[in-house]
């Protein structure tokens, strides 16, 4: 083979990407670092090392890291609500916690690197990157179900708010320390988070668990 074949073998085999594959590579490298160095300690040098880009390339598809990291957090943040959301279509309210709690944990174990993104601290440039803007859109989505149950059981309404990000906060900051230990299995710590949630302290089961033949 000649070196005329040899350079146009390497050209076939360095096929140019292209826009969209681009952005969504510098995407998912983006969000690789930025789970393990956090927003502030990751380059832009860095995201175009190891896409084996130079650094105007990244610069032209995002305008720097800030880019990056906006649908990095935009998408995980998308994906966990429509997984909770989907959660809370159960047929009663115990199911329907049961379910956000499977929900929270399950998008910690499959999506791990964007679960890490999320509970980093944030940089300014986002506004919906931070811990507490997570726990504030979760919360949304379950704070009609406290209104719920708070006006069958005669409570004031008006607290439902408060108690939706009590619950919620519950649930994420278990999820962040679940992120570490994994230990126990996913359902276990559910069942212990409805337990907590549904019981009180006052009134715990000694072995709670999960309905596993409802619908996941």
């Amino acid at each position: 083979m000649g070196a005329a074949d040899s350079q146009q073998g390497t050209r076939a085999r360095r096929k140019r990407m292209t826009g969209k594959e681009r952005r969504q590579q510098l995407v998912e490298i983006g969000r690789e670092l930025f789970a393990e160095r956090g927003f502030d300690a990751t380059s832009v040098e860095e995201i175009a090392a190891r896409a084996g880009v130079s650094k105007p390339v990244v610069y032209e598809h995002f305008g720097g890291k800030e880019g990056i990291y906006a649908v990095v957090v935009d998408r995980e943040m998308r994906t966990l609500l429509d997984m909770v959301g989907h959660a809370l279509t159960a047929d009663n309210a115990r199911d329907k916690i049961e379910q956000a709690a499977m929900a929270l944990l399950l998008y910690v174990e499959e999506h791990t690197l964007g679960f890490r993104v999320l509970t980093r601290d944030s940089h300014v440039a986002s506004g919906t990157g931070s811990f507490a803007s997570l726990i504030n859109d979760m919360a949304s989505r379950v704070e009609h179900i406290m209104v719920d149950e708070f006006a069958k059981r005669g409570y004031d309404p008006a607290l439902a708010p408060m108690y939706a990000q009590a619950l919620v906060g519950m649930w994420a900051l278990t999820g962040q320390w679940w992120l570490e230990v994994r230990r126990p299995g996913r359902e276990v710590v559910a069942a212990h988070l409805v337990n907590l949630a549904w019981n009180g302290l006052g009134r715990l089961e000694p072995r709670p668990g999960i309905n596993t033949r409802r619908k996941r």
